[in-house]
């Protein structure tokens, strides 16, 4: 059984800093793929910034130059970078990713169950 686990939302200021982690629980051998989305109340679910396995990073126009996602898979971990924050930027961010379970290729993909950004002065 795989589980993905946020942490690291809360308040922060507009022009500050937060990083969210996305760890996976169970028998992971590493990430193949994962994306980070956000939903504000009121509105539909956007990908925020998806990081594939050969490396391929994209973001959302309104976070370029501000967020960053990474992995370590030493530590079954993703990271998003979130820094000089917006109001706007305020939603409940989810990860969601491919891990490798096995030696043979088996792959489990999933959700986890989101952290809460706000940003306020």
């Amino acid at each position: 059984q795989v589980q993905l686990v946020e942490s690291g939302g809360g308040l922060a200021q507009p022009g500050g800093s937060l990083r969210l982690s996305c760890l996976a629980s169970g028998t992971v051998l590493g990430f193949n793929d994962m994306g980070w989305y956000r939903q504000a109340p009121g509105k539909q679910r956007e990908l925020v910034a998806e990081i594939s396995r050969d490396g391929n990073i994209n973001y959302a126009d309104s976070v370029k130059g501000r967020f960053t996602i990474s992995i370590d898979n030493t530590k079954y971990t993703g990271y998003l970078q979130m820094n000089n924050l917006k109001p706007e930027d305020t939603a409940l961010y989810y990860c969601n990713a491919e891990a490798k379970i096995d030696l043979v290729g088996s792959t489990w993909w999933g959700w986890g169950q989101g952290t809460q950004v706000t940003v306020s002065s």
